[in-house]
């Protein structure tokens, strides 16, 4: 159970579920910021359940490979979004954690979420 693709799937999964809880502590506050970062109005009310359950899943390790590429789908979105609003030049508040994250948008952000792509992505590969 405890392999290195699990490890890897884990380090987002865990990512997810604190993300995801952060957006729900939020409170409406956490649509609003969606709603500036552009994300689409029919997705916004989802997400932060996605993520939690997504994170859930994927700690549990169940259904790894289609858990792990709706998490690589998942992330996929949210840097698309990211890197759209920066080649606009909008830079407003990332809300990827909730209120946590109140700076605004940067390439670190696209950073983080390569990273964490790779991750998912190395632990497809390694159950090949």
């Amino acid at each position: 159970m405890f392999s290195f693709a699990w490890w890897c799937a884990s380090v987002v999964g865990v990512v997810f579920v604190f993300a995801g809880v952060q957006k729900i502590l939020a409170g409406p506050d956490w649509l609003v910021q969606a709603r500036k970062l552009g994300a689409p109005i029919w997705a916004i009310p989802s997400v932060r359940w996605v993520e939690l359950v997504l994170g859930c899943l994927l700690v549990a390790d169940v259904a790894t490979a289609a858990v792990r590429l709706a998490a690589l789908a998942l992330l996929a979105a949210f840097t698309a979004l990211l890197v759209a609003r920066l080649r606009e030049g909008v830079r407003p508040p990332c809300s990827c954690f909730g209120s946590r994250s109140a700076k605004p948008i940067s390439w670190w952000n696209v950073t983080r979420n390569v990273g964490l792509m790779s991750l998912i992505c190395l632990a497809l590969l390694v159950n090949l």
